[in-house]
């Protein structure tokens, strides 16, 4: 790259301020420093970024398009270098954490001990909304989002993954069977997701080469409903590992159809709006979360 930071933040200081002496004095040039700056950057594009008259200074068509993306450099430039600051600071204040309540219950609350010891000048205030909700109407520092992101004005930081898994209690199998096939699996008491219908994709190959889309004989809005239903017996369900990996262990749910169960895993995201600084405090919390998950071995 032959264009430099410094002559990119006096070509941005001379179209704000209107005048080579009010850029100068902006960044504490002299007039004569300034002006070869311009002629410098104007020199290595070969072409002219600004006209200058005796009466005033005019952007040309080629100034006006250079200008956006030179500030959008500078910008990013002056954001990484905030990041790296606060990332040497101790990391303290109030941190806004919302989650979906199975995501809170089973990964977020048995790792706030840990985190609160590792980083006891931060203040969490942890909220959940099974929804996708609006970050600064909620005045909401970091979300986790399980699933394919939609929302581009989000900054997505990946923090882990989380297998899906066809499960049932015991007692549900002892009463109705084990199915042999999706077929028979379809004449089974499904519970599933009142929406978004997306979330009854279940990981199993279909008839039409897609994979399984069910209709649930019983619907609910949260996971950990769902997961409740399931451990007294109501019915077969497809949930995320992340929320069910210690009732498999413990034996209290089991897999269905384990041999035909695709290898389908749900991304999980931390989110934060793009045009806010990563704090101290939001990079630690992303940072711990993330080894977190690690040391679960959500993947299984």
């Amino acid at each position: 790259m032959k264009t430099t930071l410094d002559e990119l933040q006096v070509f941005i200081a001379v179209v704000d301020s209107g005048s080579i002496t009010g850029a100068a004095e902006r960044l504490a040039m002299t007039n004569s420093a300034t002006s070869r700056t311009l002629s410098r950057l104007e020199d290595k594009l070969a072409t002219t970024l600004i006209r200058r008259t005796t009466r005033r200074l005019e952007l040309t068509e080629e100034g006006l398009a250079f200008l956006d993306p030179a500030r959008r450099i500078l910008a990013a430039m002056q954001e990484a270098e905030e990041m790296l600051t606060l990332r040497r600071q101790s990391p303290a204040g109030l941190l806004r954490v919302d989650a979906a309540t199975p995501f809170m219950l089973h990964v977020i609350v048995p790792m706030v001990r840990g985190y609160r010891q590792r980083y006891p000048q931060v203040e969490l205030e942890l909220n959940s909304n099974d929804g996708v909700i609006d970050l600064l109407q909620k005045r909401t520092d970091v979300a986790i989002r399980i699933g394919p992101l939609k929302d581009s004005t989000l900054h997505a930081t990946p923090i882990g993954s989380s297998r899906l898994r066809i499960l049932a209690s015991p007692d549900y199998l002892a009463e109705r069977g084990m199915p042999q096939s999706t077929a028979a699996l379809l004449n089974h008491r499904l519970l599933g997701f009142n929406q978004p219908e997306s979330l009854n994709d279940w990981p199993l190959p279909g008839d039409d080469g897609q994979i399984l889309h069910i209709h649930p004989a019983l619907r609910a809005s949260s996971g950990e409903t769902l997961r409740q239903l399931a451990l007294h017996g109501a019915g077969i369900v497809c949930l995320s590992d992340f929320m069910i990996s210690r009732d498999r262990l413990g034996g209290r749910l089991q897999d269905v159809l384990q041999t035909l169960t695709l290898d389908i895993r749900q991304p999980i995201n931390a989110v934060y709006y793009r045009n806010t600084a990563l704090s101290s405090r939001i990079s630690s919390f992303i940072d711990y979360i993330r080894l977190y998950l690690a040391k679960q071995d959500l993947d299984g």
